[in-house]
């Protein structure tokens, strides 16, 4: 074996290094350790771990760890660290500049480091933008949810739940499973700046969502990756969407809107017009038509498309994706073997004639051949006397979207997906990673080893065919009362941010809640508030942006404002910011981007260190919650969440529990009166709508 300016008999020495001092902590550099944080996407914490893992795994095998072992994200530039015990490094992803002592050292090398030495990685040299600084042994950080990867938006994980910064000091683990190699030749991921990434067509395409036309044109179309892209996602500029329908109906008046349903990582998720690719930061549940999901054995490129870069979203079989994920296993498994590979992966292969990043595996169908891959949709049942319909629905290779009904908001619908995830908990086996449940959905995640998407359909549906009626089933419904702050300050701070950053025409700028009136038909913005503090908000689902933040709807539908959500999405919300988007209210969990209508803002209902009588873990609410608000000033909210963040705030909290034969009693008895409410909310809505067609907002007919 070889390694840099060190004798071999060096290389296979125990690491006996106990600490990294960080000089310089670089741009953004965060600790991340592959999977990630698995196994709370119900609840709207993401996998976070490396954007790039495929490099990350690899740099791992160089310096012999274990490839979940934690270990350096680098964006853009690297930082300067010395090093108080001998250590053996390894630098793999985007070319970044990379010395010890003044000396440079190659990638992909186990490299040396004395003891009291300074090792220094610079910015970026070529295309590409993330590197994995991997250290013998692993970066040792405490564990948080089952990782130690860093998540920035919520401030876990990681080293304090930050980017380095100057004079931090990190310990070094005992993650070391094998002796240190180089990577072979041929291994290390080939880079460009024109990219094709296999996707998976579905869930949300066409003929439904998009034209056929429209989704032949997102498909052939060459993206551009936008500046303002991050862990969170990559956002693409290119053509508008050419949208099948007018609007969103309950779900929201832009037709991107649909009613909240879980999002499977790598889908792409059309905010508005933009198309933005969800990283290991996004979000895990939210209102917006995803037509496609990047193949998770594609999904290392996410953490290398840097701004600027171009990308086609070339339409993969599920047949293909799941090969290639098993292909790109079976390499990793060799990545330090003498042993000659059996066939070079696409990762590594010379780009192709565009010049793009992965060559003959994605190679381009000709302008005006794309085969999209069908609808997304696997199975469809109709609905009966008895039961609704279902269709289910391919969200890439590792997740599969059960949906209940129509596209309409209906409590019924909801408490069957209940019913499901809960069998899905007690039955599917370890081969399940997770469950989010929606409006009218639930996204099953499986680990594709263990459990297919396919396999978990033929249970899924065995299960769906069995499903008793659950109209007097009694279902827990604590009644949690919370503060609200009216439009509170630090929401029109966000709106006047998105006014001067973001877009200023917005019909919703300068007040959100005067655009709730108007697309209301409500008399004046005292009826907004009278309406939202006599609410009971159901909870539908957690995670709606991030840490347990609630989507949640009014059992009463007199109470449920409809309004659009931004298009395009605000890049700052404050945290436990209160907003509408739909028929549907949602907590802000952490601050972060956003596109729900501002009402104003409540105390914290995610807690990292489970603090408080009411924190038996970090989140707050459980599905079928109700939400009711009580009004604070706001300062007595600050005051109030100064209290919670030292666990001396008491919720109150009652135990009830919900029946769906009352309320639909309930429904009955007022039905002449929601209609009246309905039928004004109706006309406002449609009102609203022919003024942003006249506007151009979105195109009538794009058929």
């Amino acid at each position: 074996m070889t390694v840099v300016d060190a004798a071999a008999s060096d290389v296979g020495r125990p690491m006996a290094a106990e600490s990294v001092e960080v000089v310089a902590g670089g741009p953004f550099t965060t600790v991340q350790d592959a999977p990630g944080r698995i196994g709370y996407w119900h609840v709207g914490v993401p996998p976070n771990g490396p954007m790039d893992d495929l490099s990350h795994r690899l740099a791992n095998r160089v310096v012999g760890n274990a490839e979940s072992a934690a270990a350096l994200e680098l964006t853009g530039s690297g930082p300067r660290l010395r090093f108080s015990e001998p250590a053996i490094v390894a630098l793999g992803g985007a070319a970044m500049s990379f010395r010890v002592d003044g000396r440079s050292c190659p990638a992909w090398v186990p490299v040396p480091v004395p003891a009291g030495s300074i090792l220094e990685i610079g910015t970026v040299q070529g295309p590409g933008l993330r590197a994995t600084l991997a250290v013998r042994g692993g970066i040792d950080v405490p564990v948080y949810l089952g990782s130690r990867s860093t998540f920035t938006l919520g401030a876990f994980g990681g080293h304090c739940g930050r980017p380095l910064a100057d004079g931090d000091v990190l310990a070094i683990g005992a993650d070391a499973t094998a002796e240190p190699a180089p990577l072979p030749a041929g291994m290390a991921p080939v880079l460009g700046r024109s990219w094709e990434i296999g996707v998976v067509v579905g869930p949300h395409t066409a003929p439904e969502f998009l034209t056929r036309a429209g989704l032949g044109t997102f498909l052939r179309t060459v993206w551009t990756v936008h500046f303002n892209s991050s862990r969170t996602g990559v956002r693409l500029v290119g053509p508008k969407p050419r949208w099948a329908r007018a609007d969103g109906g309950d779900a929201g008046l832009h037709p991107s809107n649909i009613h909240d349903t879980g999002y499977a990582i790598g889908a792409v998720d059309l905010t508005g017009d933009m198309p933005v690719i969800l990283g290991p930061d996004g979000p895990s549940l939210g209102g917006f038509v995803c037509p496609a999901v990047v193949a998770s054995a594609e999904r290392w490129k996410l953490g290398q498309l840097a701004p600027g870069d171009t990308v086609r979203l070339v339409p993969w079989t599920l047949a293909r994706a799941e090969a290639a994920d098993a292909r790109r296993d079976a390499w990793l498994g060799r990545a330090t073997s003498r042993i000659e590979p059996m066939a070079r992966p696409s990762w590594n292969r010379p780009p192709s004639g565009g010049g793009g990043a992965t060559g003959a595996e994605s190679a381009a169908a000709p302008a005006g051949s794309v085969d999209v891959g069908g609808d997304g949709v696997l199975v469809r049942t109709e609905a009966t006397d008895r039961t609704p319909a279902v269709t289910y629905r391919q969200a890439g290779d590792r997740f599969l979207l059960v949906e209940f009904g129509e596209m309409e908001l209906d409590l019924q619908l909801r408490l069957r997906v209940q019913a499901l995830d809960r069998w899905v908990q007690a039955n599917l086996g370890p081969g399940l990673v997770d469950a989010t449940a929606g409006v009218r959905s639930l996204l099953v995640q499986v680990d594709g080893r263990h459990l297919s998407t396919g396999a978990a359909l033929d249970a899924i549906r065995e299960a769906v065919a069995a499903m008793d009626d659950l109209a007097d089933e009694p279902f827990p419904s604590r009644i949690v009362h919370l503060p609200l702050s009216w439009d509170d300050p630090a929401t029109r701070e966000a709106i006047q941010r998105y006014v001067h950053g973001v877009r200023a025409d917005a019909p919703w700028c300068p007040w959100n809640i005067e655009f709730i009136r108007r697309i209301n038909g409500l008399d004046a913005v005292a009826d907004v508030r009278r309406t939202v503090f006599d609410a009971s908000y159901l909870v539908l689902g957690l995670g709606d942006v991030y840490l347990g933040a609630p989507v949640a709807t009014p059992l009463d539908p007199r109470h449920r404002l409809v309004t659009t959500k931004y298009n395009p999405a605000r890049t700052w919300t404050p945290e436990n910011a209160v907003g509408i988007g739909g028929a549907y209210l949602c907590i802000y969990g952490m601050e972060g981007p956003g596109g729900y209508q501002f009402v104003g803002r409540t105390v914290q209902v995610w807690n990292g260190q489970a603090l408080g009588p009411h924190f038996d873990r970090p989140w707050l609410l459980r599905p079928f919650d109700q939400i009711r608000w009580h009004p604070v000033e706001a300062d007595e909210l600050l005051d109030l969440r100064a209290r919670q963040a030292t666990g001396e705030l008491p919720i109150r909290i009652e135990e009830s529990t919900f029946r769906l034969a009352d309320h639909e009693r309930f429904l009955t008895e007022e039905a002449s009166s929601i209609d009246a409410f309905r039928t004004i909310q109706q006309a406002a809505f449609a009102v609203e709508r022919q003024a942003w067609a006249d506007a151009g907002e979105f195109d009538e007919d794009e058929s």
